[in-house]
């Protein structure tokens, strides 16, 4: 298996500013690592050991995580090393991280694409930055991807009738428990115009033909270019399939999915789970 992974990290952020205005959304702190490592290492545990990081400027932060800190190492050098620091030394070394820089905010199709020499002929998983998975999606779609002769796989998870407007919302033909044959895919369509309420659920393994579709469409939902609009032309002319997720999808580039998810994942943590509910039920009660 050849997959490499593309992570885009180049969006403002305008959902969580002030904060974003200087800081990267995905370096916003999920219990003690920032979102874009829970991202990272979803890759690297499905199997992925080429990553590239869409960027824009500003956003050095990421690199500088991701980078070796001789600082940080004579700074420990007497004392008992972070086992956290070194768990993200570790991880460091054992993948190859690249980066790009998107030249101007022109949508996720376009942070995708300019991703194509990066991919070459290989297939590529394609990780949103600001979204953490309970579960390991990208994995289980590299599995199926694996599984279905190497064609195309999209997470997918049902949502909610008053928020179909504001995803990618993907139709077609349940072939297995949770597992379709997509017929079409249309980006944040009107209730009325809907193919299901089936969400493509920020994670995506795609065929390198995606990189033709994405040379060829023009701007489309706010006049961005779409990476829905190219699956969907890809799907006129492959098999592409979806796979509902399991678990939970925590966006993080939104205040309440950022302090949803530090709840969820601070009472998954042991060393922090028993003093978090203590002080939960403290808050609780003060505010009833």
């Amino acid at each position: 298996m050849n997959v490499k992974a593309i992570i885009p990290a180049a969006g403002f952020g305008t959902r969580m500013l002030p904060f974003a205005k200087s800081v990267p959304k995905e370096m916003l702190p999920l219990v003690n690592k920032p979102v874009i490592q829970y991202v990272v290492e979803e890759a690297i545990d499905a199997g992925i050991n080429e990553i590239l990081i869409v960027l824009s400027k500003g956003k050095e932060a990421i690199k500088e995580h991701f980078s070796h800190n001789d600082k940080l190492n004579e700074l420990f050098a007497k004392k008992t090393f972070p086992a956290e620091l070194t768990a993200l030394e570790k991880l460091s070394s054992s993948v190859k991280i690249e980066y790009i820089y998107q030249p101007a905010p022109r949508g996720l199709g376009d942070a995708v694409k300019i991703a194509a020499d990066f991919a070459g002929k290989s297939p590529v998983a394609i990780l949103l930055g600001d979204t953490v998975m309970s579960s390991p999606v990208t994995g289980m779609l590299v599995n199926k991807h694996l599984l279905y002769g190497g064609k195309s796989v999209i997470a997918l998870e049902k949502v909610p009738q008053e928020k179909i407007s504001s995803y990618g919302i993907a139709g077609g033909r349940e072939i297995d428990n949770g597992f379709w044959r997509l017929d079409k895919l249309v980006e944040k369509p009107s209730i009325a115009d809907a193919p299901g309420n089936l969400a493509v659920a920020a994670r995506y393994l795609l065929t390198p033909e995606i990189f033709t579709e994405l040379s060829t469409i023009k701007p489309g939902f706010n006049g961005e270019i779409q990476l829905t609009d190219a699956i969907a032309n890809l799907i006129k002319k492959e098999e592409v399939y979806g796979c509902q997720i399991s678990g939970k999808r925590f966006d993080a580039g939104t205040p309440v999915g950022f302090m949803t998810a530090n709840i969820e994942l601070g009472l998954q943590n042991p060393e922090y789970k028993e003093i978090l509910k203590i002080k939960l039920r403290e808050i609780l009660d003060q505010n009833n």
